[in-house]
């Protein structure tokens, strides 16, 4: 049987469907429908498509920006606002008179990178996606750890190690806190310090490419970047110690992080020692869809 993985996103649902191997047979992606009714209509169709496409039956695997609550059994906390207080799980498990599994997007992207992506084979996995906000998965043996209370890998709104004084009290999140470490290292904390020191950038993206070309106010920002993003990792490394971390999002595909990041963190590592590997995902964009689907582990359907 095959996999297939939802990646339900606000402005589009992607479907793949994933042979044994991790080869794909299937791949369509639809407009988002702001409304509940319609989102379960256009997932249901999407896999009667894939299985009709491909003569096969399958599992079904959904990452969604927000959590299933443990204690509720609905879902909680999605930007995709309309799928807030439902049973998506249930709900689309009596549509498609099969289990359907739900998880957290950026679980899926941990999961989707320890199976058969830049981490593949590795034990404990956690994926960070730094991108407009900044999300964070864990995976263990290949399967996502959500914990007791569905939120595991939710390190972004915790707040930042080892603030400065300037950095105490300096940001308000949308959780409701202040200082979280979401606000310091997304590309739209990093936009919103290089504009506060005098810059002007609209991504993190155009900040490396103006470091790249020698101005001082971005070389400096980055250098305030990486050691933000170094203190929030070793507060990571110091709990779990994973084997490796993933980076996912739009920032992740600047490479200085690679080279300047190993630099720093063992300041914070307690010893002082660090050789936490840190990579860039492999499958990019399609890492969340391809972890929806490898929610139903091998020899698991």
């Amino acid at each position: 049987m095959m996999r297939m993985g939802v990646d339900l996103g606000g402005t589009k649902i992607e479907l793949v469907a994933l042979a044994e191997d991790g080869s794909e047979l299937f791949r369509k992606r639809v407009p988002t429908p702001k409304n509940y009714p319609s989102t379960l209509d256009a997932i249901i169709g999407l896999v009667d498509e894939a299985e009709a496409e491909t003569n096969q039956q399958g599992s079904v695997g959904v990452g969604i920006p927000g959590v299933v609550s443990p204690f509720t059994g609905l879902v909680k906390n999605s930007n995709s606002t309309w799928i807030n207080g439902h049973p998506l799980d249930k709900d689309l498990s009596a549509r498609l008179n099969r289990e359907v599994r739900v998880a957290n997007d950026a679980n899926c992207f941990a999961v989707s990178e320890a199976v058969d992506g830049a981490a593949a084979g590795k034990g404990v996995v956690f994926g960070v996606i730094i991108g407009t906000g900044c999300g964070g998965g864990l995976s263990i043996n290949g399967r996502v750890h959500g914990g007791g209370n569905g939120i595991a890998g939710e390190w972004g709104h915790n707040p930042l190690p080892w603030m400065t004084p300037d950095e105490f009290n300096s940001t308000s999140c949308f959780c409701g806190n202040k200082d979280c470490i979401e606000t310091f290292i997304s590309g739209t904390g990093w936009v919103r310090d290089f504009r506060r020191a005098g810059g002007e950038a609209d991504s993190g993206i155009q900040i490396s490419q103006m470091m790249s070309e020698g101005h001082p106010l971005a070389t400096q920002a980055f250098v305030r970047y990486i050691d933000r993003l170094a203190r929030s990792l070793a507060h990571l490394i110091n709990m779990i110690d994973p084997d490796v971390i993933v980076l996912g999002g739009g920032v992740s595909n600047i490479d200085a992080i690679y080279t300047e990041l190993p630099k720093v963190l063992p300041k914070y590592v307690v010893g002082r020692e660090c050789d936490t590997i840190v990579v860039k995902n492999q499958f990019g964009a399609s890492s969340g869809v391809r972890g929806a689907a490898w929610l139903w582990g091998k020899n698991e359907h």
